[in-house]
This record gives structure tokens, sequence and C-alpha cells, in this order.
């Protein structure tokens, strides 16, 4: 990435599954126009259902790992912070030095749902494609860098 790219934080519950696509996707998207990264406030390790839907996409998140808030907070310029889900829009720190836009995008979290392989497997594909969905859309609404 360059020094001009903006740099932005996916933020979630467990740093499992939707920050994890939002920051893949943008990164795949995005050029060198922004510098996607993502954390949770409670990692808990990368869905195995997120790296097989993502796969699906050509995008391999298997040696990606669940960052903790702490890696990011105080330590890295933050343009804009993304909260993909409610529980971390409501328990995400409100002051965020540097941080020049805040957003939330609330995303069903598909790790929630219960159901069979197959039933699991098309949750996680309808998030991963909402996801995908809402970053190309806010790409094109942003201006160019």
């Amino acid at each position: 990435m360059t020094t001009t790219s903006k740099r932005v934080l996916f933020l979630c519950t467990g740093n499992s599954a939707r920050s994890q696509m939002a920051e893949a996707f943008l990164n795949l998207y995005a050029g060198k126009r922004y510098e996607a990264h993502s954390a949770g406030l409670e990692p808990k390790g990368i869905n195995p259902y997120t790296i097989q839907v993502m796969l699906e996409k050509n995008i391999d998140l298997s040696e990606k790992r669940s960052k903790p808030i702490k890696e990011y907070l105080g330590r890295s310029y933050i343009h804009t912070l993304i909260t993909v889900c409610d529980y971390a829009e409501e328990n995400c720190p409100r002051i965020w030095p540097g941080i020049t836009e805040r957003l939330h995008w609330s995303f069903e979290d598909p790790a929630a749902f219960t159901g069979s392989h197959e039933e699991t497997l098309e949750k996680f594909r309808e998030i991963r494609n909402q996801i995908e969905q809402k970053i190309t859309s806010w790409l094109n609404s942003q201006p160019d860098n």
C-alpha cells in the first residue's frame, strides 16, 4: 500500500467472520485508495466457514488471524473506523485519536446461526455477499483520492 492510502479498520466482536470479510473485500477492490485492517473486541479465531466461503471468491484467509483492538488503538493511525456489528458499535471506545470518520454497518452474525452444515454455509454466503455489496457500493460513493 502507498503512504497516501487511507487506513480503514473494520471492527466486530470476534474478528472471526464479518470484519475479516470486509477487510479482504476492501483490500481486493480498493486498489491503492484504502488499506484495510480488521480487529475484534474479543478475538475468537477465524471461523472455518469464513475461510471456506471466501475461498469460493478466490480469497484465501487461511493464514490470517483474529486481532484484538488493542493492536490498533493508539498505536496505528486509522482514518475510518467501521463497526460491522451492533455489539462493537455499542462497546467500541468513543475516543480514538486520529479517526476522521466513523461508520456503522450492521450485519447479522453468521456464526450465531444454527442449522445443518449446508444451511450454515448458505448463511455465511449470504452475509459474505451482503458485505461485498456494501464494500463496492461504499467505494463507488467515495471521491477519488
